[in-house]
């Protein structure tokens, strides 16, 4: 009876238990990015920056800006957007894309990537707006 109860809450805590994965972002179907599990962000494979476990969002050691837990966008210090909890991006108010819940990035309604291991939760949809916002050109 034992062995079958410690089976049980072994079950258990692997479905519960977060896995962590590198989060890779995909433009046009080739790799374009990775956040790795310690917050450390590739992009074509060079170290730019960290995006902390707070929100803070790093480039060359240096903070540039922050996504907090309720989903703002801040960019020194000043409000510049929000990653709402369905995943659509603003900037200024207005919507600009949206990470789903599989992955796929839309940028002004049309397919502009994808991203793995990250979106069903608030959490993995932040990190992902994070690289998208900050170090990326498109958004």
């Amino acid at each position: 009876m034992k062995t079958v109860l410690a089976l049980a809450v072994c079950a258990l805590v692997a479905l519960v238990a977060p896995a962590h994965a590198d989060i890779e972002i995909r433009k046009g179907g080739s790799s374009w990015a990775k956040v790795e599990n310690d917050g450390t962000i590739r992009i074509n494979g060079s170290s730019v920056g960290k995006f902390e476990s707070d929100g803070t969002v790093r480039k060359s050691g240096s903070s540039v800006g922050k996504v907090e837990s309720d989903g703002t966008i801040r960019k020194g210090g000043s409000s510049i957007g929000k990653i709402e909890s369905d995943g659509t991006v603003r900037k200024s108010g207005s919507s600009i894309g949206k990470i789903e819940s599989g992955g796929t990035i839309r940028k002004g309604g049309s397919s502009w990537g994808s991203a793995s291991n990250c979106c069903g939760s608030h959490g993995g949809k932040r990190t992902v707006a994070a690289v998208l916002v900050f170090f990326s050109d498109y958004f």
